[in-house]
């Protein structure tokens, strides 16, 4: 059986889980609602104050349908309670970051300004002007706007500048020698 999968996940004071019956997973909770519709082979059972995700088989598909069930209803759940929030650090001369209503403006070397918009349910915080913090409720949607943020200047081997994850390690590679 999975390891992942059989684990029962707990619900926090002021979580509710409803699975609807065409297998849509909602979990609402104190910072928001998430819904998620998952395979109907998997039977998700709602406790007093557990949620448990079973398997009909043991096939190769429904042994990793198990697992994923089970991480994306926890991450749901995690994410109604505390929520989730990616860090980027900025780094070259000159570049920098600043939250104008609900976008930033990024200056990182381009010859014009980068805006980003906020999506439904993330934010964005920018405690320094070479930090910017994405917060939100959905998993995966403050790691694909912290991707996507990265991806307009991925940090360089050479001088290291661009937009990095912060504790993100930069492999960096020499430069050029003279000619002799």
């Amino acid at each position: 059986m999975s390891r992942i999968g059989r684990l029962p996940i707990t619900l926090p004071a002021g979580v509710t889980v409803t699975v609807a019956e065409d297998n849509m997973v909602k979990v609402k909770g104190p910072k928001g609602e998430l819904a998620e519709k998952i395979n109907s082979d998997i039977k998700v059972e709602v406790g007093e104050d557990t949620v448990t995700v079973t398997r009909p088989n043991d096939e190769k598909e429904m042994r990793a349908l198990h697992g994923l069930t089970r991480a994306l209803i926890a991450n749901m759940v995690h994410g109604v309670t505390q929520g989730f929030e990616k860090a980027l650090e900025i780094i070259g001369v000159g570049y920098r970051a600043q939250k104008s209503g609900k976008k930033i403006v990024l200056t990182i070397g381009y010859s014009h300004p980068v805006e980003v918009l906020e999506d439904d349910g993330v934010t964005f915080d920018v405690p320094t002007p070479n930090t910017i913090v994405v917060k939100g409720i959905s998993k995966q949607k403050v790691g694909q706007i912290a991707s996507d943020i990265r991806s307009i200047r991925p940090p360089e081997p050479y001088k290291g500048k661009g937009i990095k994850y912060k504790g993100e390690y930069i492999q960096r590679k020499v430069g050029k020698t003279g000619i002799k």
